[in-house]
């Protein structure tokens, strides 16, 4: 199983991002999937993470500035930012809680990550 992020860059404050997040692979079901982000220096720190049947958890630093949504047929997840702050520059990570099987567990499996930075 593979996690592959994009749409990271420079953005001025203010501006607004998409982030990406296909998984690929051998998939029998993906449970929940979310994105995590570390700054430079801080620890990792939530963000936000989407269950297969819709439920939705943000971190407390960017609820209503951030939406989180995926596409099961695509297996992919999103993360739309607006509003985005300097505080926000980050590495954000995407995660998949994936079954492989039907008989299988699911596992926690990680993507590369992605830079994001805003400044001006």
């Amino acid at each position: 199983v593979q996690l592959q992020a994009s749409g990271g860059g420079l953005v001025q404050p203010g501006g607004s991002l998409r982030l990406s997040c296909a998984v690929s692979g051998t998939i029998f079901s993906i449970n929940s999937m979310g994105w995590y982000r570390q700054a430079p220096g801080k620890q990792l720190e939530l963000v936000a993470t989407i269950t297969s049947d819709g439920n939705i958890n943000y971190g407390d630093s960017v609820e209503g500035r951030i939406t989180i949504s995926r596409d099961n047929a695509r297996n992919t997840v999103y993360l739309q930012m607006d509003s985005l702050k300097p505080e926000d520059t980050a590495v954000y990570f995407c995660t998949a809680d994936v079954v492989g099987s039907w008989y299988g567990a699911p596992f926690d499996y990680w993507g590369q990550g992605t830079q994001v930075t805003v400044s001006s």
